[in-house]
């Protein structure tokens, strides 16, 4: 059977963090998963990711004997370079290696997953899958700051934008439940708007720990809301979001503190945690606001103010909407959120289905809005499955 231990098909899914990695084995066919787990305390009492990697192996060994079709590894970021992910060689390598002072608290663990293993089991065919690849089709007027010339062409500074594998995987899903093509098979000429054969134009919502939205048409990413860096954007569980970069100059005056400093608040003890001052989790808060709680309820307020700001301007991007897609862990189960947002965007003609969004869309195909010409979606996402598909089809393209 496809999926079970033994098949020549299965991927092992890699997510290499700073202090564990997660691993799934994955049947891109089936998306079944015969075994997953997460190894923890990497870097703590001489643990190393060659150790962890050679436990999560030896666990495949004690399930019974897998030919492993290859190894997929998320990495966050592939610069300007990675459009697709590609199969691991040592140019690869160091092109992830130099990417490191982009994403610094991630690159060198990504890349120190694909070393163990190529150590652990020599020969297995590795890949890699960028959170930055998706959002290389946006124009320059969507990516470009406005800053010194220089700064883009030397150091690179530009918007990136990340979660884009999940937002390949959604809008494919979308598209599906709303039975249109992704991009569509008008005849050439200017694009008609809201024509049923016209690209589909999604704005899909990220909302977990970390918070993005990305304007995706025809399936290829117009615009987003994250940056040169995950900080960029919407407000997160512990990162600020958008703020005024005249705040760090005027807070190390204030405060005698320095950039970096400043930064690590930024991103780790600012966004719904540091307004709520509880909590980063928005279950914790929403309960929190239910019972009179000013500071969650005001947490709330400002997560939803400028979520549904943001869709209304990548809305914008788009030209037009067809359908608003919420995925990841808020996106998929708060029903508050939800509501909120819809009741903000009447205007692009979103109106809540409450019955069907109290059911998260899982009677009704993934809608949670009224039927009409632009539609809200719950559809959730699989970056592990489409990590592994990627890798399945480099893999056997490659032999």
């Amino acid at each position: 059977m496809a999926g079970s231990p033994g098949s020549a098909g299965l991927v092992l899914v890699l997510n290499s963090g700073s202090s564990s990695v997660k691993y799934a084995l994955v049947d891109p066919d089936t998306g079944e998963r015969p075994l997953s787990g997460q190894a923890e305390n990497i870097g703590a009492a001489g643990g190393s990711y060659h150790d962890a990697l050679t436990r999560i192996l030896s666990h495949l060994d004690d399930k019974g004997h897998v030919d492993l079709a290859g190894a997929g590894h998320r990495v966050v970021h592939g610069g300007e370079r990675f459009s697709g992910s590609v199969l691991v060689d040592d140019e690869v390598l160091d092109a992830i290696r130099s990417f490191s002072c982009l994403a610094p608290l991630h690159n060198p663990a990504n890349l120190a997953g694909i070393e163990a293993v190529a150590q652990v089991r020599p020969g297995l065919p590795q890949v890699a899958v960028f959170d930055t690849a998706f959002h290389q089709t946006m124009p320059p007027a969507a990516y470009r700051y406005a800053v010194p010339q220089e700064w883009y062409t030397r150091h690179a500074v530009r918007r990136y934008g990340f979660h884009g594998t999940s937002y390949r995987f959604v809008s494919e899903r979308a598209a599906t439940l709303l039975g249109r093509p992704l991009a569509g098979h008008l005849p050439v000429g200017p694009p008609s708007a809201g024509h049923p054969l016209a690209a589909l134009r999604l704005v899909v919502a990220h909302l977990g720990n970390g918070c993005s939205a990305a304007a995706i048409s025809g399936g290829r990413s117009v615009d987003t809301t994250m940056g040169l860096t995950p900080m960029e954007g919407l407000v997160m569980g512990t990162r600020s979001g958008d703020v005024d970069p005249g705040l760090l100059g005027y807070l190390a005056e204030q405060t005698g503190r320095g950039a970096a400093d400043l930064t690590d608040v930024l991103d780790t003890r600012s966004g719904l945690l540091g307004l709520s001052g509880a909590s980063n989790d928005l279950r914790t808060i929403s309960e929190a606001a239910e019972r009179g709680d000013e500071r969650a309820g005001l947490a709330l307020d400002v997560f939803v103010h400028r979520l549904a700001k943001a869709i209304a301007g990548l809305t914008a991007s788009l030209g037009g909407l067809d359908a608003l897609v919420f995925t990841a862990g808020i996106g998929e189960n708060s029903v508050l959120v939800r509501s909120r947002v819809l009741a903000r965007l009447g205007f692009l003609g979103l109106a809540e289905d409450p019955a069907a969004n109290a059911a998260h869309g899982r009677t009704t195909g993934g809608r949670i809005s009224f039927p009409g010409p632009v539609q809200a979606l719950v559809v959730p996402t699989d970056e592990e499955l489409m990590i592994a598909r990627d890798t399945a089809r480099l893999v056997g393209a490659e032999r």
